[in-house]
This record gives C-alpha cells, sequence and structure tokens, in this order.
C-alpha cells in the first residue's frame, strides 16, 4: 500500500512538471510585443533648415561664383546680404578663405553713419565648405563695443580725476619743505595736504562702491527697511555739510513706510542727494526731503533751491564723472560719482530716479522704491492712486 502511494504521488508530479513546462514554454516562445513606430516627424534636411533661419546669427552659403545659395533674415538684417548679393567685404573674405582653406574674420560694421536702427558694430567669420561652397556667420557686436568704449572712458576719467588730487599733494608736500621754517604757512599748505587727501579717500571709496553696485561684487540680500531711519541717518549724515554751507534743511514728519532693500545702500544714495543739493544751492537757502506712498511706490525727495539743470545736461547728470558745474563741484570736493551711484543703488532696488529742475529755480531728485510687498494690500480701495501721506514740506512733483 505504501509502495503504491509513492508511486501515484510520483506520477502526479510526473504529470504537474509537465503541464508547467509546457505552459512556460508557450510563454517563452511567445513573440514579444512590437513597439508603434514612433510618430512621424519632418525630415532633417527640414529640420537643419529651421534650425539655419532661426539662428540669432546672420548665415549665409554662397557659391564660388558669388551666388547666395541660402541665408536667414538675420543676415540681411545684420548686411551680410545685399538684395540677394553678398556684401563686398564678406565675398571677398569668402574668396580668401576658399583659396586658402583656412576660415577667417572680417568686419562688416555699417559705413553709412547715418545707419539708423542698423547695428553699429558686426563681425563675421567665414569658412569654407568645399566643392566650392563658403558659409558666413555674422554676429551683431555692438554691446561688446559699447561696454569697451565706456570702459576706455571711465579709466580715462578715473586717471585724469586720481591725478589731479595726487598732483596736488606733491606739489604742496614741496611748499611745506621750502617753508619749514614759517609756521603759518607750514600749516596753511598742509591744511590743503589734507583736504586733497580727504578727496582722494572719497573718490577711491566712491570707486569701490560703485565698482561694487554695477556687478564686481555680489550685492547684500535684502531686507525690510524703514524709511523713516534711513531719512533720519542720512540727515546725520548731512548736518554738519548744511551747517558749514549755512543751508537749512528741512524734513517732513515720520510716515512709517518700508521698502525690502538693504539699508547701508538707500542710507548712501539719499545722503548723495542732499550732499549734491547743500553743493549746488546758495547760502542761507533751504533744502527740504520729502516722502510719501503712491500707489505700489514710496518716494523720497530732495527739492533744492539752487542753481538748477539745463534741459540739454539733465539727461547726463547720471553720468559718472560728468558735472553740472565742474568749478563749483571743485570747490567743494565733489567726485562727481555721487549722482551714478544713486542710480545705481536705486536700479538694483527695482525703483527709478526722476529729475525735475529749472535753471535758476532749483532742482527735485525722487527715489521711487517699490513699497514692502506686506503693505501692498494695506491700499485704500477709495484712492486708486494709492495713498499720498502729507508732508511738512511738500516738493515738485517729477514726471
Amino acid at each position: 500500500m505504501t509502495a503504491l502511494l509513492c508511486v501515484l504521488i510520483a506520477a502526479a508530479a510526473l504529470v504537474l512538471g509537465v503541464v508547467v513546462g509546457m505552459r512556460t514554454g508557450r510563454r517563452r516562445v511567445e513573440p514579444a510585443p512590437v513597439p508603434a513606430p514612433p510618430t512621424s516627424g519632418p525630415p532633417m534636411a527640414d529640420l537643419l533648415e529651421r534650425v539655419f533661419r532661426s539662428s540669432d546669427a546672420g548665415l549665409a552659403v554662397f557659391t564660388h561664383a558669388g551666388d547666395v545659395v541660402l541665408h536667414n533674415d538675420r543676415a540681411v538684417e545684420l548686411g551680410l546680404v545685399r538684395g540677394d548679393l553678398p556684401d563686398a567685404r564678406a565675398w571677398a573674405a569668402c574668396q580668401r578663405a576658399e583659396s586658402s582653406g583656412q576660415p577667417g574674420t572680417v568686419d562688416l560694421s555699417p559705413l553709412d553713419q547715418q545707419r539708423g536702427r542698423q547695428p553699429a558694430a558686426v563681425v563675421a567669420e567665414v569658412r569654407p565648405l568645399g566643392g566650392g561652397y563658403t558659409v558666413a556667420e555674422a554676429s551683431d557686436t555692438s554691446d561688446a563695443v559699447r561696454l569697451e568704449a565706456t570702459r576706455r572712458d571711465f579709466v580715462a576719467n578715473v586717471s585724469h580725476e586720481l591725478k589731479t588730487p595726487v598732483g596736488a599733494v606733491g606739489l604742496l608736500a614741496e611748499a611745506v619743505l621750502d617753508a619749514a621754517d614759517d609756521a603759518v604757512e607750514v600749516r596753511r599748505f598742509s591744511t590743503k595736504i589734507l583736504n586733497e587727501a580727504n578727496r582722494l579717500g572719497a573718490l577711491v571709496t566712491e570707486l569701490i562702491a560703485l565698482s561694487r553696485l554695477t556687478g564686481a561684487e555680489r550685492l547684500p540680500e535684502l531686507g525690510i527697511v524703514d524709511v523713516d531711519e534711513v531719512v533720519s541717518e542720512a540727515m546725520a549724515r548731512s548736518r554738519l555739510s548744511a551747517e558749514g554751507s549755512r543751508i537749512d534743511i528741512t524734513v517732513d514728519r515720520p510716515t512709517g513706510l518700508e521698502v525690502d532693500g538693504d539699508r547701508t545702500l538707500l542710507v548712501t544714495a539719499l545722503s548723495n542727494l542732499v550732499e549734491n543739493a547743500i553743493a549746488y544751492s546758495p547760502s542761507e537757502a533751504s533744502v527740504s526731503v520729502s516722502r510719501r506712498r503712491v500707489g505700489d511706490w514710496v518716494e523720497v525727495s530732495v527739492t533744492d533751491r539752487g542753481i538748477g539743470i539745463a534741459p540739454e545736461h539733465q539727461a547726463r547728470v547720471f553720468e559718472r564723472f560728468f558735472r553740472v558745474d565742474p568749478a563749483r563741484s571743485r570747490a567743494t570736493g565733489g567726485t562727481g560719482l555721487g549722482l551714478a551711484i544713486v542710480k545705481h543703488v536705486v536700479a538694483n532696488h527695482g525703483g527709478e530716479v526722476r529729475l525735475w529742475s529749472s535753471p535758476g529755480t532749483g532742482s527735485t531728485f525722487t527715489m521711487r522704491l517699490p513699497v514692502h510687498a506686506a503693505e501692498l494690500d494695506d491700499i485704500d480701495d477709495d484712492d486708486p492712486e494709492g495713498i499720498a501721506l502729507p508732508v511738512g514740506h511738500e516738493p515738485r512733483r517729477t514726471g
């Protein structure tokens, strides 16, 4: 009985193994599913032509005879192709490249000074393709040329501005040596040396600040800044200058306004505006500082009753080293960088500087800064223009 049971178990196991093996075999011999064919798209030649025509560079292919085989719209805009013909300078460069078998470059800058909206500077690279074909790739280098020109002007201005006080210090030091036995003259020349040294130090400090603001260093993280504290600190910095020039500064009452920014930079900007107003105001005149909110903006204005700025100079007052009155600026020790620093500080805070001025009447410089984000919900719905808080001295409006 035991033997029969063992035989039955073995037979059942054999049958089960055969069934499982057959099913497994069927699974293995079943063909794998065929993936669906990819979605049909444009042919490769069409894709290459699209890339060619959408390139930001001006591209053109020329034959040995000077015919334009293919070009994009940008090639026409940059002057590489003119009236379905290659530019003469580009074509000459292509012939040289084809004969030498080496790539080359050519200047395609417009020769006509009355060029309207054309780019100021264009450079093209030409390369032989073989078989009598050449390709030219033109790019607009106007920004790089303007940047290089600005850099050269800046270096020249800095060299001139540094040379003046350094030369003055040298001459005054010689005068001190010559007048060593005269205590009065020594004191007089030493005082002038100190003034020139202070001016030189101020120039270097402002150059460093301007370099920082224009991207040489990473700006600090912006935080919540109380506008009233900025005004108070700026007034404290300018108090001695105002007293020395007998200028009366009028400040409106606190407003509680806040902006997102860097307090130190904002104080520097406002101080520069106040110092500028003091420098260009006559003795016994007044300068007013006011702040208010207009919509999503906080406006801080500095108004003087000074010499004013002529219309032709108003667009340039924020340039580095530009001075409306060079003689007055040198007499007050100005560096010519104060308003440039103001412009960059406000721009880095997402704002702008506005100017109103009339010769013989005075000027108003207004820093416009975005209001702190948490205050945006506080705008009075009945006042679509925003909140115009009362001020102690209302300046002339800008813009």
